[in-house]
């Protein structure tokens, strides 16, 4: 009989049961889906699992969508390391249509059920931690029953403050060294939280880990337009949204409208969400009422929306980017963070909030305004100060991006799970789930004439005009693509950068590199070394000729005669990486156009590469130069290619050595760490630690795969996937490089910021490893899996 899912009387622990002894039971129809195309949890049982107790949709509270969003971002982000499940609490018999990863139901009002509770997380020998999202209004009615039940748990335990109150009486504090006594590990979302737990709680430092509110990456669709779609054009947009309480002391900002719209009458407050469902039990709309006669008593029908309703993720982001000013103003002291605040910031809203700890935080002096609360005329002086001053409006915006980054739902995903990891002990191992290939900024950035340089966070910044760098990269992406998915509309995109590289060509045969918005080449071309633009562009023609089964002919023929023409200088290049992308363009052409000329440059080139290596070695250094510098694996790459094409052993033997030798300087036990670009590693000397770019992660990864298909070490492989996962977040920051949401990849990894940039280079860096990856990782894993076994 197949397992199924059935819904059990809700006064009982247990939601959800296998239907095997009484298979009449199940209900078709009463359980709901999570909505998602992907289910969260996976099906192996044999995976370790993780329960989260958590408040959880359907419930309408701030924890609930804190949680979903959470769950979604671990699973999205992670595949095969673990199950997971919730427990969802509730106050009350009220029934609720559940998701499938909801196993477990705890009624917190209700004392007899924590320790089912318990006994039922014991029982379950897939659980291996348990995280409880804690506040304390969840179990006000039975604190002494959830310590018991804390402490009856024989599972690991995780618990997530979500409050962590200032200056405790005794009776707080005892409380909460209570809780973190029995549990591993506790999680904070603020240093300002965790300092008070320190000094205040006592609780030891060690056991407390600071992981960020998430927040959703955003595409940054145009406002205007945005504007327009919601009937706001021509207004300056002031919001703040939640679910309604007093708290929020929204009236703080009716009062300063008055005075606002005097000096912009063009300003409109949009009040979003609906009342919280707790209020609604207690006192119904009584405070929405309020607000409204508020507005009836200050005349401002005109400037004011109510937009009554709990909004769906995709509307709310959409509200929030085209608000021009968000205003938090909570007049609670002791709120330690706020998800909307938080959402808000990843949206670029400029804000104005009340002093919160989480404010405090991420604000500053750049990245907003901070007022006392309950303070109406400092939020007006601070509203018509920015609605006046655009250039601090897009000042706050720059920087409060970037000040957000860290905290995407991916970085937070990304900690928990190494927290969870840690906490498991072997139980766990992190694989990191492959991103769908997606090319909606590479095609974002390109235009007719080709692919644009640079972008100022996701948006393509036209006056950096283009590069022969670029285009070479981007014929070489899209060639793969094509050949992936022969997708025709690829081809109109190959068309555009190859004309940009026949462009590019002079008549002697060579390239000029940069070129401006209006495709006249620059100042820049003068006194510039273009060599490794020319070979570049090399490797790139000839990446596109060995295509010639899969793509039209008239595309290969004109590939072919730039070619013929760019090789007339070829055999003059003596710049090392110049010479390596040429040596893998010639290698790729002759796989079409056999000749002898093609061999002999080919060894011409490869010659002087191994003249360098003898040149250079010595005590531990294998290397071609005298320094480690970028694009290294280019090089030992080139010469494999060149032994793969003359069959001259030295070729291959340095190819091998100087690639060991490469890797052995830039992966750790913990991963991958390319060369810094701030200062090379010189030989005899120490590297700088931080500069990463993903230009050399992307070039190891294609090494790597060349050297694995020679080779087949094992080695290679398991490489090229902990390179990969750089990208995904397994650095030193441990934060995503690569975005999902856009498609576009961040330009480089600093020792305490990424680069939220997402230029040409550093996006098809990525996609160029993505589709190399692709058909590796299943390999990977049947090796994974026998490295395993022979270790148990």
């Amino acid at each position: 009989m197949n397992k199924e899912m059935i819904l059990v009387p809700r006064n009982d622990l247990i939601l959800y049961k296998e239907v095997l002894q009484f298979p009449y039971l199940f209900a078709p129809g009463i359980i709901s889906g999570s909505g998602s195309k992907e289910k969260i949890s996976e099906k192996n049982e044999s995976l370790p699992g993780i329960l989260f107790v958590t408040s959880y949709p359907p419930r309408e509270c701030g924890i609930a969508t804190y949680s979903n969003d959470l769950i979604k971002a671990i699973h999205n982000k992670f595949r095969k390391s673990f199950s997971i499940k919730v427990c969802a609490l509730e106050s009350g018999s009220a029934y609720r249509a559940y998701p499938d990863e909801v196993e477990y139901i705890l009624d917190t009002t209700n004392s007899a059920k924590y320790a089912e509770l318990s006994r039922a997380i014991n029982n379950n020998k897939h659980i291996q931690v348990v995280l409880v999202e804690h506040e304390f209004g969840f179990f006000r009615e039975n604190e002494e029953r959830f310590l018991q039940f804390l402490n009856a748990l024989i599972k690991p335990v995780v618990v997530c403050f979500h409050t962590v109150l200032p200056r405790p009486d005794e009776v707080m504090k005892e409380k909460i060294q209570k809780i973190t006594s029995g549990c591993e590990s506790v999680i904070v979302m603020t240093n300002n939280s965790a300092e008070i737990l320190i000094s205040e709680y006592e609780v030891p430092e060690k056991k407390i880990n600071v992981i960020a509110h998430g927040t959703h990456l955003v595409l940054h669709m145009n406002k205007d337009l945005l504007k327009r779609k919601h009937q706001l054009t021509g207004r300056k947009v002031l919001s703040t949204f939640g679910l309604l309480s007093s708290g929020k002391s929204i009236e703080t900002t009716l009062e300063t409208l008055p005075a606002v719209s005097k000096i912009n009458p063009d300003v409109i407050f949009l009040i979003i969400g609906k009342t919280h469902p707790c209020v609604l039990v207690t006192e119904g709309e009584k405070y929405r009422e309020m607000l409204k006669a508020k507005v009836e008593e200050l005349n401002l029908h005109q400037h004011v929306r109510f937009i009554n309703r709990y909004l769906p993720l995709e509307d709310l982001l959409e509200y929030l980017q085209l608000t021009d000013i968000y205003l938090f103003t909570s007049k609670d002291p002791n709120q330690a963070v706020s998800g909307t605040f938080a959402y808000a910031m990843s949206c670029a809203c400029p804000i104005i909030s009340t002093p919160i700890p989480h404010a405090k935080e991420v604000l500053r002096d750049d990245a907003g305004i901070i007022i006392d609360f309950q303070n109406s005329e400092q939020l007006t002086s601070s509203i018509v100060r920015l609605l006046n001053d655009e250039p601090l409006l897009t000042t706050f915006t720059a920087n409060t991006l970037q000040r957000i980054a860290p905290t995407a739902w991916e970085n937070s995903a990304v900690a928990h799970a190494l927290l969870l990891e840690k906490i498991s002990g072997k139980a766990i191992s992190l694989q990191y789930r492959l991103p769908e290939i997606n090319l909606a900024h590479v095609k974002k950035m390109t235009t007719e004439f080709g692919i644009i340089q640079f972008s100022k966070f996701n948006q393509p910044d036209i006056e950096s005009g283009y590069t022969l760098d670029d285009n070479a990269r981007a014929l070489i992406a899209l060639c793969m693509q094509y050949e992936l998915t022969s997708d025709q509309n690829d081809l109109s995109y190959i068309r555009s950068y190859l004309g940009f590289i026949k462009h590019c060509q002079q008549p002697e045969g060579y390239f000029l590199n940069y070129a401006d918005q209006n495709k006249n080449f620059t100042e820049q071309n003068n006194g510039t070394n273009l060599a490794d633009a020319n070979g570049r562009a090399i490797w790139a023609l000839g990446y596109l000729i060995s295509k010639n089964k899969i793509l039209p002919p008239e595309i290969v023929s004109d590939a072919e005669e730039i070619m013929k023409r760019a090789l007339l200088r070829l055999v003059t290049t003596h710049s090392t990486r110049a010479m390596a992308f040429a040596i893998k363009g010639l290698y790729y052409y002759n796989r079409k156009v056999k000749s002898p000329e093609n061999l002999f440059l080919i060894q011409t080139l490869a010659n002087r590469l191994v003249q360098m290596y003898r040149h250079e070695l010595g005590d531990n250094w294998e290397w071609f130069e005298s320094y480690l510098t970028y694009a290294n694996s280019i090089v030992p790459e080139a010469l494999l290619c060149a032994w793969l094409e003359t069959g001259e052993e030295v070729y291959k033997d340095i190819a091998k050595t100087s690639f060991d030798f490469l890797l052995s300087h830039t992966f750790t036990k913990q991963g991958i760490k390319v060369i810094s670009n701030k200062s090379w590693l010189h030989k005899g000397k120490d590297a700088e630690h931080f500069g990463e770019q993903p230009i050399d992660v992307a070039y190891t990864i294609l090494a790597l795969s060349r050297f694995y298909n020679v080779f087949k070490e094992d080695d290679y492989l398991l490489k090229m996937e902990t390179a990969f996962n750089w990208f995904l977040g397994n650095n030193h920051l441990h934060q995503i490089i690569y975005n999902p949401s856009t498609g576009g990849c961040y330009d480089g990894l600093e020792e305490n910021n990424v680069n939220l940039n997402q230029g040409a280079e550093s996006t098809l860096s990525y996609l160029m490893a993505r589709l190399t990856v692709e058909k590796y990782f299943k390999a990977n894993q049947k090796i994974k899996s026998k490295q395993e076994l022979n270790l148990a």
